[in-house]
């Protein structure tokens, strides 16, 4: 590596600014910027914090009155507006307290569930459906509604009754067998010896519990149930919904593999499904973007889908499973709804790119009826909004900004959007003296040669345009989301610290992510490990070619989680552009880790694509630096993730870095980790020795 590119880079007064970057970079040290903000509960009393050369303070703003009061501390504030004081927290104290979130429930606690006239009760007795009268004794007055349910094969304790007390909706669940993930934590903080973990952890491709529904009623006992074949092989069975007719049950029927999604509504005489709403696609139904919303008596549905390539609103009449019309269209994305006004036929909704003479990213709030019509733009100024209603929508408060632009907070009529008042307009004088730089956005395009990629460049608070400027990405992708920051934040942790060691940092959002239309997304179908690269070479250089000093030849990159998976990819299978990776708690194979992810993505069954995405069966093309980081407790994915391609990696003989975090979860490597990746980077891009750790000043 040339010594002209390492001269003044990466030496101990970089590092030790870097780390001094946290603290003078702290939002402490912008002034005016509204944080915490709420509305006191129904009213049009709003409340924030602000920080002032004189201090924090807290500020209580009277909307209806035109007053604004200042407090110097919180307790003062929430006394003069009568806000009751929060309760302590309290710890929780031992290992196993309550549920993990990957434990999937299964439904055989029995608990009553009152029927809407509160006179009876259901619950689960014996694997069967029990009615019994309330407030009497259980051993009397009760009813054993079925007889069929059994340890493998019974009714579930999510029992729902119909509005008129006639029917019961249960279904009959079928266990399965399940998988755990274990590990050690090493050097637990409260005894000497090491705790074997153990975590219900369902992967790709494992048996999955099915849900059949069954109808009851409840004076007779007769019972009807759903065809089994028409919600065969569920992912999942859910958002169960009686109608308030009572005549029919809702249900949402995820097909495993996720090309089928439906409403199906459930007769409640004759156990007959039919379709109200059907999703399918040849790739996958991203069903954790769907929102639904009955109206009219539950006689219409408000659906959200990417049916035209857009995330958008339709209406449905549930009667007919017809749309009766598309609510908003265009090359847009609905970002997410915050109310529906059935009186006034009004639905208030956030949305990004709707603007196209800007970032298609930034978020700006609306309200459109529910014919389709009068879309307000309510959040108008050009910036990524935060919006707050108050509880009757009579006023909302707005807070937007840009990476490179600071916060302005303002008061706006929640009906047509006007401004009422600007509250608080953010001071970075402060910040600029520390040295802040402002990311720069940048835009150059994809593979396609004509699809616009978005992100950001940060340089270091001596940016030198004389020198040359190895380069890092930050990279996390995949359609869950979009990742690069698009608000104003005076520290990102991603990029500034790692920049100041005499790097240029960026991040960006190449296809196979959020907001851009499904099209964009679908790039990663059964292909994750494309994470978007062709898009993101192509980025790099653009920017390479306008600012020269960005050195293309001397590209580096990481992440953690799938950014981990994607960052061990780069080397793997892009070695030629990316020549060093750092890579976190990836989930490095995807049939290694959890469920949901990976057959959102990848699909069922289980196949060769599987194969082909996993960095342990390409481990064996590792030709530069690495560096592999584990949380020795990662409840999120499966350390043996990472430990799997180590073991590719030694028996392909194949010079790799591992460091493992004992007592860590899912973590980038945490402070140690950092400083291990500054090293990295400093030595593999910069060509330099790094500080002895005890010259750096590392808090």
């Amino acid at each position: 590596m040339p010594a002209a590119t390492a001269s003044a880079q990466g030496t101990l007064e970089d590092y030790n600014r870097a780390y001094a970057l946290r603290h003078q970079f702290s939002a402490d040290s912008v002034f005016h910027w509204a944080r915490s903000s709420a509305w006191c509960d129904s009213t049009h009393v709003l409340h924030y914090q602000i920080s002032t050369p004189q201090g924090r303070k807290f500020v209580s703003y009277d909307a209806d009155k035109d007053e604004m009061k200042t407090y110097d501390s919180q307790e003062a504030m929430e006394k003069a507006l009568g806000i009751k004081p929060r309760p302590a927290y309290k710890p929780q104290f031992g290992r196993h307290h309550e549920r993990h979130w990957m434990e999937v429930d299964e439904e055989k606690e029995a608990y009553p569930v009152l029927s809407p006239d509160g006179k009876m009760e259901a619950y689960i007795e014996g694997y069967n459906v029990v009615v019994h009268e309330a407030g009497k004794p259980y051993t009397e007055a009760k009813r054993i509604l079925t007889q069929d349910g059994t340890i493998g094969c019974y009714y579930s304790n999510r029992i729902q009754w119909s509005p008129d007390g006639k029917h019961i909706f249960v279904c009959k669940r079928v266990p399965v067998e399940k998988r755990y993930a274990y590990y050690v934590e090493s050097s637990p903080a409260d005894q000497l010896q090491p705790i074997l973990h153990k975590q219900e952890y369902a992967k790709p491709g494992d048996a999955l519990p099915q849900h059949y529904p069954v109808i009851i009623d409840v004076a007779t006992g007769k019972k009807v149930e759903a065809d089994k074949h028409q919600i065969e092989n569920q992912y999942e069975l859910e958002w169960m919904q009686w109608t308030p007719d009572s005549k029919e049950v809702t249900m949402e029927y995820n097909q495993r593999g996720h090309h089928l999604y439906q409403m199906l509504a459930m007769n409640a005489e004759t156990g007959k499904l039919r379709t109200v709403v059907e999703e399918r696609a040849n790739t996958f139904v991203n069903y954790g973007r769907l929102w639904r919303q009955f109206i009219k008596d539950g006689k219409q549905l408000l659906w959200m889908s990417e049916r035209d390539n857009w995330n958008h609103l339709y209406l449905y009449d549930v009667q007919k499973s017809k749309v009766i019309r598309q609510i908003t269209k265009g090359e847009w994305f609905v970002r997410g709804i915050q109310r529906v006004d059935e009186e006034k036929g009004e639905i208030y909704f956030s949305a990004s790119g709707v603007n196209r003479n800007e970032d298609p990213y930034l978020v700006h709030y609306y309200k459109i009826g529910i014919d389709g019509k009068n879309m307000v733009a309510l959040t108008p100024e050009e910036g990524n909004h935060s919006a707050q209603y108050t509880y009757d929508y009579r006023y909302l408060l707005d807070t937007y900004s840009n990476v490179d632009a600071a916060p302005v907070t303002v008061l706006r009529d929640a009906q047509t959007g006007k401004l009422v008042k600007t509250l608080e307009t953010a001071d970075i004088a402060t910040l600029k003296k520390h040295g802040w730089v402002a990311p720069e956005v940048f835009v150059a395009k994809g593979r396609d040669g004509k699809t616009d990629m978005w992100g950001i460049i940060q340089r270091p608070t001596n940016f030198d345009p004389n020198k040359k400027y190895p380069v890092i990405e930050y990279i996390y992708s995949g359609p869950g989301d979009a990742y690069t920051p698009k608000s104003f934040m005076p520290y990102n942790w991603y990029t500034t610290s790692l920049a100041e060691l005499g790097f240029i940092v960026v991040q960006l959002d190449a296809m196979g992510t959020s907001y851009r239309g499904k099209k964009f997304e679908e790039v990663c179908y059964k292909n994750l490990k494309d994470a978007g690269f062709p898009d993101r070479e192509l980025w790099i250089k653009a920017a390479a070619k306008k600012y020269p000093y960005m050195d293309a030849d001397n590209v580096a990159i990481y992440g953690c989680s799938a950014g981990g998976q994607e960052s061990t990819t780069a080397v793997l299978l892009h070695g030629d552009f990316y020549k060093a990776a750092y890579s976190a708690c990836g989930c490095h194979d995807n049939r290694m880790d959890k469920i949901w992810w990976n057959e959102q993505w990848m699909s069922w069954p289980v196949d060769s694509s599987y194969v082909e995405c996993s960095n342990v069966e390409n481990a064996h093309k590792l030709e530069r630096p690495l560096m592999l980081v584990v949380g020795e407790i990662d409840d999120n994915v499966d350390p043996s993730s990472t430990y799997q391609v180590v073991n590719a990696l030694q028996k392909a003989n194949k010079d790799f870095e591992l460091v493992v975090i004992p007592g860590a979860h899912h973590t980038m490597g945490e402070l140690y980790g950092e400083h291990k990746r500054y090293d990295f980077f400093v030595k593999n891009l910069l060509g330099v020795n790094p500080p002895k750790w005890n010259q750096v000043n590392s808090k």
